[in-house]
């Protein structure tokens, strides 16, 4: 360590760390800019990789030579995302980090860390309470808000989901500042406390010169026949996002678009469920699985229209693969409903927005793009241009390094 450099530590669960294939690259990023900025940074996260569901070689020397130094910290693991035993395991994490910094007093100038995990943002924001430095939380989802879309049960969810929401109050009234991946996360936090905080909005957004690479290394190799119309979605295959009515949509196209073709980028717990209804119905699906980020880049590039798609009772606001949607240069179907970003869509004219779980509402919007290419170029470039503007990481991500710079001033 560099006595004369003040210490970061960035505290995250779900990252993608060097040598990973799954994972979030935010933190990662952001790491990597706060010691080009001069801090020395200690990016600590857990021993067990989320994405894979295994444990990690902590030793591994993939892990060495960083500009930052990676933190590991125990956590016992499980094995699927809604489940019990990730409860626990995130509680045991919570403790081994709450012990991890009762023994690294004076270490750090600053923490910054995600929420969720609820009850570990909660200990990064009680350990710099008691170092009395100041606590940034990056708010990039909503829990237990975004819950609720999985389970809803009367009175038992309320119960179940107390602990999360106490957790939540609480890092959001000790917090000093908060980053939002939204303008709706970065407000989020005023709803629990009554003093003014610094505030600022950061998109997920991405690596456009990742994202570029992989569509100039592999592009070249995915065959697109001429006359077929290519709708793509990426992402989980989960109860926040509905691919329910985007496969019934296209089927119902077919008559109108017989080349048209939906690929679905990604996986997750429902892809069985929709495998079968795409067979019962005769869409015209191809499920590709989960893909590396370069090939994922790749397939964006190749489609013709990509689909946000979300059920109507989602939480999400400003969801991770938007600025790889952007970044394709394609015009975008959004059924989210977040007023946030119904409202960008509308204002940057990169898409149109349909209502959610209407079949007939996103086949004529399907319909129209696919019929009309002249707009779809257009809607295209301007998706481009606010990738490069809004979205690209290696710019945008400069202002959360100038509050953390004024923070520790």
């Amino acid at each position: 360590m560099n006595a004369g450099k003040k210490r970061i530590a960035v505290w995250t669960q779900g990252v993608k760390l060097p040598g990973e294939v799954r994972g979030y690259t935010r933190f990662r990023k952001i790491a990597e800019m706060l010691v080009v900025a001069g801090f020395d940074v200690d990016l600590i996260t857990s021993s067990f990789q989320h994405w894979e569901k295994v444990q990690r070689e902590t030793s591994g020397a993939q892990y060495q030579g960083t500009p930052y130094s990676i933190v590991f910290v125990d956590e016992p693991g499980y094995k699927k995302n809604l489940d019990l035993r990730r409860i626990a395991s995130h509680k045991k994490l919570a403790q081994n980090l709450s012990t991890y910094f009762a023994a690294h007093k004076g270490k750090y100038s600053l923490i910054y860390a995600e929420i969720p995990p609820n009850d570990c943002a909660r200990v990064c924001a009680e350990a710099a309470k008691a170092q009395n430095i100041p606590f940034v939380a990056d708010v990039n989802d909503l829990w237990p808000e975004a819950m609720r879309i999985a389970v809803d049960i009367p009175v038992l969810s309320d119960l179940a989901f107390a602990p999360f929401a106490r957790d939540a109050e609480q890092v959001y009234k000790l917090l000093d500042a908060a980053v939002g991946t939204s303008d709706e996360y970065a407000a989020r936090p005023s709803r629990d406390r009554s003093e003014a905080y610094e505030h600022v909005t950061v998109y997920v957004g991405n690596d456009l010169n990742e994202f570029d690479a992989g569509v100039a290394t592999y592009a070249a190799g995915i065959e697109k026949p001429f006359s077929e119309i290519w709708v793509v979605y990426a992402g989980m295959l989960g109860a926040s996002y509905d691919l329910e009515t985007l496969i019934a949509a296209v089927a119902a196209c077919v008559e109108q678009l017989p080349n048209l073709r939906l690929k679905i980028l990604g996986d997750g717990p429902n892809r069985t469920g929709l495998e079968k209804l795409a067979v019962e119905i005769d869409a015209p699906v191809d499920f590709l699985g989960y893909l590396d980020y370069a090939h994922m880049a790749a397939w964006l590039s190749k489609c013709d229209i990509t689909v946000n798609s979300l059920v109507a009772s989602a939480a999400q606001s400003i969801v991770t693969k938007i600025g790889d949607y952007l970044a394709a240069g394609k015009p975008m179907i959004n059924t989210g409903s977040s007023p946030e970003f119904y409202n960008k869509v509308e204002k940057d004219g990169f898409g149109m927005n349909v209502p959610a779980e209407d079949v007939e509402e996103l086949a004529e919007a399907i319909y129209k793009l696919a019929s009309n290419p002249q707009q779809c170029a257009e809607m295209g470039k301007r998706a481009r241009a606010i990738a490069e503007k809004e979205f690209d990481q290696n710019t945008s991500y400069a202002e959360i390094v100038n509050l953390i710079k004024q923070m520790t001033a």
